[in-house]
């Protein structure tokens, strides 16, 4: 039996950090994992030779700095888990297991009027495909993680009323997805999973602050601060797109006048070219043009971008992230939207904020919000799940 302080509890303690560690990154070395870890080399050492003896990780050769090492990540047997992201026009599925790697990966359109049970239904469907075309069984899936387009109440679990998915206001997510596949379902909105997905595969590596916008039918933000999600405690945090520009602007569907939303989201944008550009216009095809030189397309994005630097200044002069990562399709658009983005930063931000902040293009671009919803299940499934009859009971000669 384990006492707190024991040497078998502090075993397991310093077991769960690394694979924790692991978990997070989905592959270090062994030098890595003793700097994230604090533990000493050879502890390190002997944990991942007794977690791979015990199936828990694999141990492949690699090179770090010149030199030899063994990379470790997660058995590609622990488990699989699975991402859903419910857009406004699309529904996205991804399979991978714990090492990080996508095992499988769909996508398909989603009607905007249809309700939530339909949508769930699509989603089991896609996602009982998925698993069957890895050969996976399903006993193996850990958990999902699901992206809407919406701000979750933090206690409650449900949807709030503003989300652009017309009728699904009220519902809970996680609990109608997780009663159809009997699997623990962690929910998160759109922005927060796409500052996820950069964080751990795109442009956001390697930092531990930063902002990810996304500019679609919306405009929200996901915030990182230390290296985590931040949500705020009724789960709001992050709603650039109801930052006020102008008092006397259009009324935004928040109620207010003049939020950045009614400044630079799809609604408000495109009638503004449809008239000479016809009527079917989408912000892929604005972008495409604006990339082949039209220029009311190329205006039309340079002045989103200067509304959307405004948002940014504001960021930074509250939070000071090091990097702000752009996502949705305006990303695509790359320095036409960006080079406005920072010109409003460099004028709105405070000068110290403004110098250590970089502004980038997302590198996941649609598929950073299911590839986020994969992280989240990551982030959120306890580290007890892999030990639990992986590895043996043993009494360490030392930790």
């Amino acid at each position: 039996m384990e006492t707190p302080g024991s040497q078998s509890s502090l075993h397991r303690a310093n077991l769960e950090r690394v694979v924790r560690a692991v978990r997070m990154a989905g592959s270090l070395t062994q030098a890595e994992i003793a700097r994230a870890t604090g533990l000493s080399a050879a502890t390190v050492s002997n944990i991942v030779r007794e977690l791979k003896d015990g199936g828990t990780v694999e141990v492949t050769p690699t090179s770090a700095g010149g030199r030899r090492a063994r990379s470790v990540s997660l058995s590609g047997n622990a488990g699989i888990v699975i991402g859903v992201d419910f857009g406004h026009t699309h529904l996205r599925v991804a399979v991978g297991n714990l090492a990080h790697q996508v095992l499988a990966e769909e996508s398909e359109p989603l009607d905007v009027d249809a309700s939530a049970a339909q949508g769930f239904d699509r989603a089991e469907q896609l996602v009982t495909r998925l698993i069957e075309s890895t050969g996976v069984s399903r006993d193996k899936v850990i958990g999902v993680g699901l992206g809407v387009p919406g701000p979750i109440d933090v206690e409650s679990g449900t949807l709030g009323s503003s989300t652009i998915l017309p009728g699904w206001g009220g519902t809970n997510p996680s609990q109608e997805l997780s009663a159809r596949l009997g699997v623990p379902v962690y929910v998160d909105n759109d922005a927060n999973l796409g500052a996820l997905g950069e964080l751990v595969w795109g442009s956001g590596r390697g930092v531990k602050d930063l902002a990810y916008i996304k500019v679609a039918s919306g405009v929200g933000a996901g915030l990182v601060i230390s290296g985590q999600i931040y949500r705020g405690p009724g789960g709001t945090a992050g709603e650039i797109g109801h930052i006020t520009l102008d008092e006397a602007g259009p009324v935004c569907r928040c109620g207010n006048r003049g939020c950045l939303e009614t400044f630079t989201a799809a609604r408000y944008v495109l009638p503004l070219l449809q008239p000479s550009h016809g009527p079917d216009l989408t912000i892929e095809r604005m972008v495409q043009l604006a990339r082949e030189g039209d220029p009311g397309c190329r205006r039309v994005i340079a002045d989103v971008g200067r509304h959307i630097g405004r948002g940014v200044a504001s960021l930074c002069n509250l939070l000071n992230p090091t990097r702000v990562v752009l996502g949705g399709d305006l990303a695509e658009a790359g320095e036409l939207v960006l080079v406005p983005i920072r010109e409003s930063v460099g004028r709105y931000a405070i000068p110290s904020a403004a110098r250590q902040l970089s502004v980038l293009p997302g590198a996941l671009g649609g598929r950073a919000e299911v590839l986020g919803a994969l992280a989240l299940v990551l982030s959120e499934m306890g580290d007890s799940t892999l030990l639990d009859g992986a590895v043996p009971p043993i009494t360490p000669a030392f930790t």
